[in-house]
């Protein structure tokens, strides 16, 4: 990286690649039981938005009351963020129509999932491949995540009077799973019952409901979002730092057993509801195996082959470069 000044045209030509990614990242999190950090990991971003995420800390703060500006923005890598950030809010906007589309219509809802699950199930081999060291500690932390992410997307839906600490500690939990992969956030916030409370409180805004309770609402999970944000990203890039190959195996294992949720042949418990996110669904094998069922598990493999052919090419691509530079 150079030290000279960037200027802004150069800095947003930079930044753009991000926004791409953040897109990328938005339009994930509309799938239910898929997660933007998934997305992260595959990227080639994650530890780089952990470590910005993380920074957001009282150094930080110190910096900015000394008014040392340029030092704060550098430390969070704000630009970085904002790209994302804007990427991530534009493919909510321009791809959440499109996405509850597919994955609402019986005739596209088989063929959507097998192509996530194809990327998925391609994307944790890739991970598997970031692992150094594959020991016995690596294989059972691995082992590990995947039981525990199956068995969360496999719980049924909880009611919970909504009281201020626990709308608190389900914006503390929820923005966690929403930076690991294979686990979704408001898959979570769903499961704890909070799903409806706080959207409803969200949604309300716009339409001029100002009350106090929903202010007060999205005031109480706002701050267990950023507290749980920030203290579990140093938690994270504390276990990238020291214990890489065990952090990325329990990912991995996360991601697996994340398949679950977006298994392709699935039976609608729900037909009478038409949010995507109250739906109930449950998996089965398909019988009779005909031209619907072949097509899908093709569509999976031509997304895992896709994955990973773009992975390698991205690899001998970064092996050039660095050849290049040596």
């Amino acid at each position: 990286m150079t030290d000279e000044p960037q200027g802004k045209g150069e800095r947003g030509l930079r930044l753009l690649p991000f926004v791409g990614r953040g897109f990328l990242m938005g339009g994930a999190d509309i799938i239910p039981g898929v997660s933007g950090g998934t997305v992260a990991l595959i990227l080639g971003i994650y530890r780089r938005l952990v470590t910005a995420i993380s920074h957001f800390d009282l150094e930080t703060l110190r910096l900015l009351r000394r008014r040392e500006i340029a030092k704060a923005v550098e430390r969070v890598d704000l630009y970085f963020l904002a790209a994302l950030g804007l990427g991530i809010g534009s493919g909510i906007v321009l791809l959440a129509g499109l996405m509850h589309s597919l994955l609402t219509q019986a005739s596209t809802r088989s063929y959507t999932l097998a192509v996530f699950f194809g990327m998925i199930l391609a994307s944790s081999v890739i991970v598997a491949r970031m692992v150094q060291r594959w020991n016995t500690g690596a294989l059972v932390v691995c082992a590990l995540g995947a039981v525990i992410a199956f068995w969360i997307t496999g719980l049924p839906v909880v009611n919970v009077a909504p009281t201020y600490p626990y709308v608190f500690f389900c914006g503390a939990v929820a923005i966690c799973a929403m930076i690991l992969p294979g686990i979704s956030g408001a898959y979570i916030l769903l499961l704890l019952g909070m799903y409806l409370h706080v959207t409803g409180a969200i949604k309300g805004i716009p339409k001029g409901d100002l009350s106090l309770e929903n202010l007060t609402t999205i005031a109480v999970f706002g701050a267990g979002c950023a507290l749980g944000l920030v203290t579990f990203s140093k938690i994270l890039r504390w276990l990238l730092a020291r214990h890489e190959s065990i952090t990325l195996a329990l990912l991995g294992g996360f991601m697996l057993g994340s398949l679950r949720k977006i298994w392709p042949f699935q039976r609608d418990l729900t037909p009478g509801v038409e949010k995507l996110k109250l739906k109930q669904f449950v998996n089965e094998w398909p019988d009779p195996i005909d031209g619907t069922v072949l097509l899908t598990f093709g569509l999976l493999l031509l997304a895992a082959i896709l994955v990973l052919a773009l992975n390698h090419l991205g690899n001998r691509r970064g092996s050039s470069a660095g050849g290049a530079l040596r």
